[in-house]
């Protein structure tokens, strides 16, 4: 018996009603993910995973290895040179306080020198001016012993015989040695004096003073022109090289520098 479409419909829907209601119920880790796809996931990546984390470990470790190395090495050169410079340094304070000590030496042994020299200058001037008699004791006098005074000048007349004789530059070294100098004439009466103690001078045998010719003139060794009119003697030569000698009773000759003299030197008298 055939039904109709209408109770055959309703019958198709009355039976999808009962299969929904019949069915077993899912739990959400059901409807989530199945078991076994979830175990598969972990057991294949926890390997890869731990290969990841044990490079970056390894990564990290050698940075920091290095990182530390380099630090290190660094920190070793800066120390190195360091020391190298304090070293240095020790060395040239102990070289300056060597020198500085070395100096300090040098400076006392000179004040000690100079010292001995002043004693020495002292007692040579007070022997010179104020020689000991075992009789009298000691007796001062305005010229050192061996010089004789004339007005306020002291002059000694050195009548060396050869070959103790001096050229003009040579018996200016032995005035100029003894505190004095060649003698300068300052007048008429000083030129007399001068000729009149030139003891035992003759012809070409005088005594040296301090005249020469110098650059076509007759100077005086302070400088000076000869002007005066108490002597005129020979025009002065045309080059250098000619000084003048005094001659007893003869007056003054101009000879070579060069010649062997004896000689006249001059210094101020004290006052006692």
């Amino acid at each position: 018996m055939k039904r109709n479409p209408h109770e055959e419909l309703e019958e198709m829907e009355e039976e999808e009603d009962n299969n929904y209601i019949n069915a077993p119920a899912w739990t959400v880790d059901e409807v989530a993910a199945p078991p076994d796809q979830r175990s598969l996931f972990f057991s294949r990546s926890s390997p890869l995973i731990a290969v990841c984390w044990l490079i970056l470990l390894v990564i990290m470790g050698l940075r920091i290895y290095f990182y530390t190395r380099s630090h290190q090495s660094d920190e070793s050169g800066l120390i190195t040179d360091l020391t190298a410079d304090v070293q240095h340094l020790t060395t040239r304070n102990q070289q300056l306080e060597t020198q500085r000590n070395n100096l300090t030496k040098q400076i006392q042994d000179l004040e000690t020198n100079w010292n001995k020299l002043n004693v020495n200058r002292a007692l040579w001037s007070i022997d010179a001016y104020c020689p000991k008699d075992k009789d009298k004791g000691r007796e001062c006098t305005a010229c050192q012993n061996g010089w004789f005074l004339y007005v306020s000048n002291c002059y000694v007349y050195n009548n060396a015989a050869p070959p103790n004789q001096k050229t003009w530059e040579e018996a200016r070294q032995d005035c100029r040695g003894k505190g004095s100098d060649l003698v300068v004439v300052q007048s008429q009466e000083e030129k007399d004096a001068l000729n009149e103690y030139s003891v035992g001078s003759s012809g070409t045998a005088g005594y040296w003073f301090g005249l020469r010719a110098e650059g076509g003139r007759w100077k005086w060794i302070d400088g000076s022109d000869l002007t005066e009119s108490y002597w005129t003697p020979q025009p002065p030569p045309a080059t250098d090289g000619q000084c003048v000698m005094s001659v007893q009773n003869v007056g003054w000759i101009s000879v070579s520098c060069g010649d062997r003299k004896q000689w006249i030197c001059v210094m101020k008298a004290l006052s006692v």
